[in-house]
């Protein structure tokens, strides 16, 4: 049996199907009803909902398992407690390997989430769990292209000409595959993931205009105003945290470019990574294609 947190998020989405593929045991713990009904849709039954910082839940999810795919969920503020909660209770229940998904320069603590992810990454490490820990660099996602592709402008809330080193989700969780179903050849490892390339954002800008046809502006945006546009104006703790972090990240990537090399990734997927120009123009056809879906069924009501 393999445990897959945040299984309803960005990596979850792409890496659960091609376990399901593959005919392994998959079990999804996700923290609501919803997520938990995406995840059968994708063909998963196995599926724990609830708080993983309640350990009666954390119990449930871990009963069985011999691998862990740790994913943080996205800018929690309990994110550094649940990673370590996560951690004992694999050890407590026998997991045999256990494989963290971190972030590039964990080291980097000025960027919030770079410290908590570093400090779940040092109770890996003194866990006494075989581990691997994977360190993918900033990711592309569908969801900042759709904005653009609606609104033909591309925004970041850091500095335009500082530089930045990308990867595709596709490929970090074509990783995750290897290392979760070939744990003897990963065991101990640290994995710096990055793509091809480093660019500022008026470089992506200019690869967005190739694929779309047409000219697209980039704006630089502060993080208060980035944050309520992918967050939306709901004041909690959550959201307190998410600002937090999208201000470090402004901060830090508006004073120093961030960068890695894609050597790793290239020998651990055995080809070449995906581009950031052909992440772009895949998410653009399948916007295109989704219109003339709409269209379609517009012209079938009339």
């Amino acid at each position: 049996m393999l445990l897959v947190t945040a299984a309803n998020g960005n990596q979850g989405k792409l890496l659960i199907p091609k376990l399901l593929r593959a005919g392994l045991d998959v079990r999804g713990a996700v923290q609501s009803e919803a997520s938990g009904l995406a995840l059968q849709k994708m063909g998963l039954t196995d599926i724990v909902v609830g708080d993983l910082m309640d350990p009666a839940v954390l119990r449930k999810a871990m009963m069985g398992v011999e691998k862990v795919y740790h994913i943080g969920p996205t800018a929690h503020p309990k994110e550094r407690e649940m990673g370590c909660a996560v951690i004992d209770a694999a050890r407590e229940a026998g997991v045999k390997h256990f494989v963290f998904s971190s972030v590039l320069h964990a080291i980097t603590t000025a960027l919030v989430q770079h410290e908590i992810k570093r400090d779940v990454e040092e109770h890996l490490l003194s866990s006494g769990l075989e581990f691997t820990i994977l360190q993918p660099s900033n990711f592309m996602l569908p969801i900042k292209m759709r904005p653009v592709f609606l609104e033909g402008v591309f925004r970041l809330s850091w500095s335009l000409g500082r530089r930045q080193s990308l990867v595709d989700i596709g490929d970090l969780t074509d990783v995750a595959f290897s290392v979760l179903t070939h744990s003897e050849l990963h065991a101990g490892a640290t994995y710096e993931l990055v793509g091809r390339g480093r660019y500022t954002a008026y470089e992506l800008g200019e690869i967005i205009s190739s694929v779309m046809g047409r000219p697209i502006p980039v704006e630089e945006i502060d993080a208060d105003k980035y944050h309520r546009a992918l967050f939306g104006t709901a004041e909690s703790e959550k959201s307190q945290h998410q600002l937090k972090v999208l201000r470090a990240i402004t901060a830090r990537y508006s004073s120093n470019d961030f960068i890695g090399n894609p050597n790793v990734l290239t020998w651990l997927l055995n080809r070449q990574p995906t581009t950031f120009k052909e992440f772009v123009q895949k998410q653009y056809d399948a916007f295109l294609a989704q219109g003339s879906i709409l269209a379609e069924g517009c012209k079938a009501i009339a």
